[in-house]
């Protein structure tokens, strides 16, 4: 390995230090320019649900007609998320100073991923076994029409196997993983760049320079694209409402009420409890500190326009660059515990549902298919219907036409799954940082507390923090390099 010379280093570090000074400075301008709360972007985004809402319960017609807004702005936001995953995962990689904390940092982060999508599942399992929904039912498989996306979707889970994730991680060219917007694809590549630009030493340094920059650009850029966020908000809950109806929601709500339910305890008490017990963090401030977050999702259906927010303002809270560009990014694919939840409940209401016995054995094995299912869609248009056509498929014991009977209430759990989905990610990055010794908790509890001013979130703003940038340590010990 090519070792950076003495100069260049003091030079990058003396280029980091001064955009890190920079970011610093416009982090506190910030503090004492609150906006009002009319100009709130989560207050704009609650509002805009509320009368898509309205409109899709009053005049369903107009209401679907609505969807070109919706899709277009998740469309925008889908386009900036390769390019913002691939340049903070570089980022990341060239603030650490030893590869070795890479490799580190990521099987750390793999590992608390592993357990925690087990313990969703498992979740999920007590849950619907405890609360029988499916008896009853009594549905026929072979009269279910799996016809229209459904079908597609169908036919898609049953040719993918439980390992093709694996396979289908390397892309078939450099820009094909950025052109199918491959999320998992884009990490890989981000992985082997960042590493080889630290390897080549003093002759990365420049590329790296050149990132941070274009880093700030593509930020500047999602800043502008979130100006128009309640409008997309209110195009995609006005086309589900008026497309579906509220009726769909009554007549499985009980489905869909136990899903929540679950989601919600699995938050609160084993996220909170993993938050609070290790990394001596409230559940309930974070949910206050990622408002603007949470209502973004709650509209459009989707976590990835809250990615480059989270980013942000978990190093606002205290956490190193280098651990939020390396386990948030992973996190969108490898960390879904919402999904987890919604596909082993789903997998045995299906088997409920249509009078398919399962044993606990069955179900463990299950369990198992899952945890590489739940992996093999992530990012990918009906992922959640996939990875559950895959795992009934592999499986071979739950008739895979039995999606149809959850397919018209998707719409309405998957606002509920990516909220678990970003919870789980913040927490999960919030645990990594602890254990490598990169948060700052004397920070991240003043930034809780609502006591460290506002966060730099450039979504609302065009003087605030756009480049992704380490937190201020507020305290009198030296930031460590």
């Amino acid at each position: 390995m090519v070792h950076t010379p003495d100069g260049a280093a003091d030079g990058v570090q003396e280029a980091s230090d001064a955009r890190d000074t920079r970011n610093t400075r416009e982090i506190r301008d910030t503090r004492g320019t609150a906006k009002p709360w009319f100009r709130q972007l989560y207050i704009q985004v609650l509002v805009a649900i509320v009368i898509g809402i309205v409109l899709g319960w009053r005049w369903p017609d107009l209401a679907t007609s609505m969807e070109p807004i919706g899709t277009t702005f998740i469309t925008a936001m889908k386009m900036l998320i390769g390019p913002i995953v691939f340049l903070t995962i570089i980022g990341g990689i060239a603030g650490v100073a030893d590869l070795k904390k890479v490799g580190l940092t990521g099987i750390k982060a793999l590992t608390y991923f592993q357990i925690g999508t087990i313990v969703a599942l498992l979740t999920g399992l007590v849950a619907i076994n405890i609360v029988r929904l499916g008896d009853g039912v009594h549905a026929d498989p072979s009269t279910l029409d799996t016809s229209g996306d459904a079908g597609q979707y169908i036919e898609q889970g049953r040719q993918q196997h439980w390992w093709e994730f694996l396979t289908h991680v390397v892309p078939n060219s450099v820009f094909g993983a950025f052109v199918e917007g491959d999320i998992l694809q884009v990490i890989f590549l981000a992985v082997i760049f960042g590493i080889a630009l630290k390897a080549v030493g003093a002759v990365g340094e420049p590329i790296i320079a050149g990132v941070h920059r274009l880093t700030e650009v593509v930020f500047k850029v999602l800043s502008f694209v979130m100006k128009v966020a309640p409008l997309g908000a209110f195009g995609a809950m006005s086309y589900a409402i008026g497309k579906f109806g509220l009726s769909t929601l009554t007549s499985l709500g009980s489905l869909i009420l136990l899903f929540y339910a679950t989601s919600l305890l699995f938050v609160v008490v084993v996220l909170g409890g993993v938050l609070a017990a290790y990394v001596k963090l409230n559940i309930f401030q974070l949910f206050r500190y990622f408002k603007e977050e949470f209502f973004l999702i709650l509209g459009t259906s989707t976590a990835e326009p809250a990615l480059p927010g989270l980013m942000r303002k978990l190093r606002f809270m205290g956490v190193e660059r280098s651990t939020v560009g390396l386990v948030v990014p992973t996190g969108y694919s490898f960390n879904l515990d919402g999904a987890a939840i919604y596909l082993s409940l789903a997998t045995v209401y299906i088997a409920q549902a249509t009078d398919t016995p399962l044993s606990i054995t069955q179900q463990l094995g299950l369990l198992a298919v899952m945890l590489l299912t739940s992996k093999g869609a992530a990012g990918v248009a009906g992922g959640g219907f996939i990875a559950l056509t895959a795992t009934l498929s592999t499986v071979g014991h739950v008739p895979a036409a039995g999606i149809m009977l959850v397919f018209g209430i998707d719409k309405f759990m998957s606002e509920c799954r990516a909220l678990v989905n970003f919870f789980g990610n913040a927490v999960a990055t919030l645990f990594v940082a602890k254990w490598e010794n990169g948060l700052d908790l004397a920070r991240a509890r003043e930034v809780l507390a609502g006591r460290a001013g506002e966060p730099p979130v450039s979504v609302e703003a065009e003087d605030t923090v756009p480049a992704p940038a380490r937190a201020p340590d507020t305290s009198s010990a030296p930031a460590s390099a």
